[in-house]
């Protein structure tokens, strides 16, 4: 392999050359507000080096459509299908919950896993037809054959979860250690507190090679565990204390992660600010800051095929598109007849689909929407979800009272979910906190207008002038955002969206820009990639396009930016914005603010 150009040596010890010929890696330098971010680009490979594919190990609880309960299932879904189409090949591994293994055909046992957690365990491996993508499947019936894959019918979580995640965090470790007949990865990605042992477990192993990366989806999840399971966990005692995974004398799965995962990863950029604070940070706020040098932000994207409403296949020849939304009354007719409600094409009819919790909101949305159901006759009302037991009966309650205007449907159910967004001309979705909101991005892409909270994620996606504004502006605005956590503050963003579907040019204006705003999984690829990269210079990420591969500079500077990548342009570059260097171990980027400490 030919070398050339410039090269920085950073405090972790390794190198990274600047474009000259041959195979290595550029920097750029960002100042985003008031964090620090460090990109990668994979520089031009030379043909007559061997390619070797970075293979990628996805581990999660979940994944539509082999198991899903919430967002979690189809953000690890999207992500591992879009990388799978780019330059890594993904394996997703996760539990062979009886939905999984239905649903992966030609399933064959790869390994027999003996001692782990709740006993002994078979690998199972086959591919995802739906996804394109291997799929691995740890079997233990005793532990993962159950109706729910968190909680029972009672809705009470199951006493050995802790259980059940660790052996399923004990399979992902031994597995990045190496098993005969299986894959063995260079980048272990986690998703969420479920996974989140992993890190520290390969750390046990000694395995230094295969790197790890942590995505938070809900830091308010964290998995908290009686510290006295550390031992049938498998947990060495050295990290059962502060410095480790102790969390206010409780074992904390998710502090785990953080802890000891190479690179951190967050689902939005204002999430990944409010989880330094103390109001979102969930008691974890210290953890991440003193982590800040290893934690990036890259937000979600959605399956711009599956949620498609010129080619959805649950809308039975109803599709329509920005430009022609005549089948939109089909579907709202539709939905009207689903669940129950007057058919009336001049009602505007209100759509709610979340997880029925007090984080949603719907404590207060039970609250809300009768306030607004008795302000406007017209107004209809229909939610789908399950959670909280006394949440699902008030709403049950409230939907009791406006027979024909207002329905609930208790449970999941994807045909229905698109149904919802095609059919519904208003999205409801309150949240006292959003890591990221995948369903007002659906919404937008159907044409119906969201209104959310401004928290988390929707305060990036959801574009809103604001009231300070004059109602022309709205012309430019995708939804609603609304302040604060009251049915007051709920009740009158309803207001405001009644108001403005009394303007047929900016309602339809609205619609027009949510349609046709890119929220794929394309724009998120490259900077997953240039941080596996980071982590692994050594691979080579063969077929990116050069567009691809350089997806993070358009939040570089312009100086930077206008393809100024000589030693001395990053040098000043880096100059300009007062990079520091990265602590030692930290490998990407920062999104801790300057000074940031541990609480």
């Amino acid at each position: 392999m030919r070398k050339s150009g410039t090269q920085f040596a950073f405090s972790t010890g390794r190198r990274c050359s600047f474009p000259g010929a041959g195979y290595g890696s550029a920097i750029g330098i960002a100042l985003v507000g008031n964090f620090y971010r460090i990109y990668s680009r994979v520089s031009p490979v030379d043909y007559g080096r061997i390619i070797v594919t970075l293979n990628v190990l996805a581990v999660t609880s979940e994944a539509y459509p082999l198991a899903k309960t919430g967002g979690l299932g189809d953000a690890v879904s999207g992500l591992a299908h879009a990388l799978g189409k780019s330059a890594a090949q993904v394996t997703l591994m996760l539990p062979a919950y009886p939905s999984a293994a239905r649903l992966v055909p030609d399933l064959h046992e790869v390994a027999s896993l003996a001692g782990l957690p709740g006993g002994d365990a078979i690998l199972l491996a086959g591919e995802c037809q739906e996804l394109g993508v291997p799929v691995l499947l740890l079997k233990n019936d005793a532990l993962y054959d159950r109706p729910g894959l968190y909680v029972g019918t009672d809705g009470s979580e199951y006493p050995d979860n802790a259980i059940r995640f660790a052996a399923l965090s004990h399979a992902a470790a031994r597995v990045a250690q190496g098993i005969h007949g299986v894959s063995r990865p260079h980048i272990v990605h986690l998703h969420d507190w479920h996974t989140a042992l992993t890190p520290l477990l390969m750390r046990e192993l000694q395995i230094e090679d295969v790197k790890t990366v942590l995505t938070l989806h809900n830091v308010a999840f964290q998995g908290l565990f009686p510290l006295s399971l550390a031992a049938d966990l498998g947990i060495e005692p050295q990290y059962c204390n502060h410095q480790g995974i102790e969390y206010w004398g409780q074992l904390n799965f998710l502090k785990a992660g953080i802890r000891y995962a190479d690179l951190v990863t967050v689902v939005s950029r204002n999430y990944a600010r409010e989880i330094l604070t103390p109001k979102f940070g969930c008691g974890l706020e210290g953890v991440l800051a003193a982590r800040g040098g290893d934690i990036i932000s890259i937000p979600n994207g959605i399956d711009t095929a599956l949620w498609n409403p010129r080619a959805d296949r649950y809308l039975r020849g109803c599709a329509y598109s920005a430009e022609h939304l005549g089948n939109k009354a089909a579907c709202k007719s539709e939905l009207q007849r689903a669940f129950g409600l007057n058919r009336d094409a001049n009602a505007v009819l209100m759509a709610m689909g979340s997880r029925l919790t007090t984080q949603k909101m719907a404590d207060v949305a039970a609250q809300a929407i009768p306030f607004a159901l008795e302000a406007y006759p017209d107004l209809q009302a229909c939610i789908i979800g399950q959670g909280e037991k006394r949440l699902e009966t008030a709403l049950r309650d409230m939907a009791g009272r406006y027979p024909g205007r207002c329905s609930v449907h208790i449970g999941f159910d994807e045909p229905l979910a698109h149904l919802l967004h095609a059919g519904a001309d208003i999205l409801l979705h309150g949240s006292r906190f959003e890591p990221f909101g995948l369903t007002p991005l659906y919404s937008m892409r159907y044409g119906t207008i969201p209104v959310a909270s401004k928290v988390g994620g929707m305060a990036d996606t959801i574009v809103d002038p604001g009231t300070d504004r004059p109602a022309s502006a709205m012309r430019e605005a995708t939804g609603i955002l609304f302040a604060g956590e009251q049915v007051g503050d709920m009740a009158h963003a309803i207001e405001r969206t009644m108001a403005l579907r009394g303007t047929p040019d900016i309602w339809r204006a609205m619609q027009f820009n949510g349609m046709h705003t890119d929220f794929s999984w394309a724009r998120s690829i490259p900077d997953y990639l240039a941080a596996y990269h980071a982590l692994r210079p050594d691979i080579a990420l063969d077929g990116v396009k050069d567009r691809r591969r350089n997806g993070a500079l358009a939040r570089i500077p312009l100086s930077v930016a206008a393809n100024d990548f000589s030693a001395a342009g990053l040098k000043a570059a880096a100059k300009k914005t007062r990079m520091r260097r990265p602590r030692k171990g930290g490998l990407i980027g920062t999104l801790a603010p300057h000074g940031a400490t541990a609480a």
